[in-house]
């Protein structure tokens, strides 16, 4: 009778020969699992080429067309100093936005961190309930305190802090403030998922081990929730860059941001070039700065990894 293992000269046996059939037989198993996988999100795929893909090489061949054929005078438009200056204000009023809600969103997120689940509850709904507000009736409201005898110009006059009232609105400020306060509830909510998964062990050691608790902060809790700082901030920063509705109400015109340009090519001018390659640069610039931001700190990171 035949057998399918060899016997080596100490007596043992060799398990070699039907080790190689079952790792074959395994691999293609993994093989056909892989197959299986691709095919079940082809449909996806194909969805999301739809979408995203389709209409983003659509306005790239846009951006290069005219009436005579292929140009450059799209681009070549975006050198002037009007252009220039829009997306200098834009930059600027991003990295303004991003910066504040930093100041303002670690700390928040770090004190819902720290209470009891009930009470964090309560302030992560407090923290939500702006977003669950229509963006329109937010603008609006901005609009109704900032005026030059809105709320906050009367209760400055009444605490005599003021005798002339401030110019808060349709400018870089009134702006600015509106954009904070939709933006921050994106800075706080992954700053508190990562803060939260943070093991409250690992300051009590440091503790322990002579840290004082600024130490154990800055040395061992801040590291930690990097990851979720960085996921806000690209999540704050990149939304900025776009944002539309809230610089065209509270800026009144006088603060222009590349978005709000985009609108005009296409509403006033009905010139889909121009306003074409205005969103391929603004879209080029921003996936430049995603690819910087991670190979500098680490896309590991951002995505929450260790």
């Amino acid at each position: 009778m035949t057998t399918t293992s060899l016997v080596n000269h100490d007596g043992r046996r060799d398990h070699g020969a039907s080790k190689a059939p079952n790792e074959a037989a395994y691999r293609k198993r993994e093989r056909g699992e892989t197959t299986a996988l691709a095919a079940l999100t082809l449909p996806g795929l194909l969805l999301i080429g739809a979408i995203a893909l389709a209409p983003i090489a659509w306005l790239f061949w846009l951006s290069f067309r005219s009436g005579s054929g292929f140009t450059l005078e799209h681009y070549e438009r975006l050198l002037h100093p009007t252009y220039t200056l829009t997306l200098q204000a834009t930059f600027e009023l991003s990295f303004l936005v991003t910066a504040i809600c930093i100041a303002l969103g670690y700390p928040l997120a770090y004190l819902i961190s720290q209470v009891r689940p009930r009470l964090a509850a309560i302030l992560l709904l407090l923290v939500l309930f702006p977003v669950w507000t229509s963006l329109l009736v937010r603008c609006y409201a901005w609009l109704v305190l900032l005026q030059r005898r809105g709320v906050v110009n009367s209760w400055l006059q009444d605490m005599g802090l003021i005798e002339v009232p401030l110019r808060l609105m349709h400018n870089f400020t009134g702006t600015a403030i509106g954009m904070i306060h939709i933006m921050l509830p994106f800075m706080v909510l992954p700053l508190y998922a990562t803060m939260r998964s943070i093991n409250r062990d690992y300051t009590r050691a440091a503790a322990n081990l002579g840290a004082s608790p600024v130490q154990a902060f800055w040395h061992v809790f801040v590291p930690l929730s990097l990851p979720g700082l960085f996921a806000g901030i690209i999540i704050v920063f990149v939304l900025c860059l776009g944002f539309y509705v809230t610089p065209a109400l509270l800026g009144g015109g006088r603060v222009m941001m590349w978005s709000m340009q985009i609108e005009r090519n296409v509403t006033y001018h009905s010139d889909w070039g121009a306003a074409s390659a205005l969103g391929v640069v603004l879209l080029t610039m921003t996936l430049a700065i995603l690819w910087g931001v991670g190979r500098l700190i680490g896309f590991d990171r951002i995505v929450g990894g260790r």
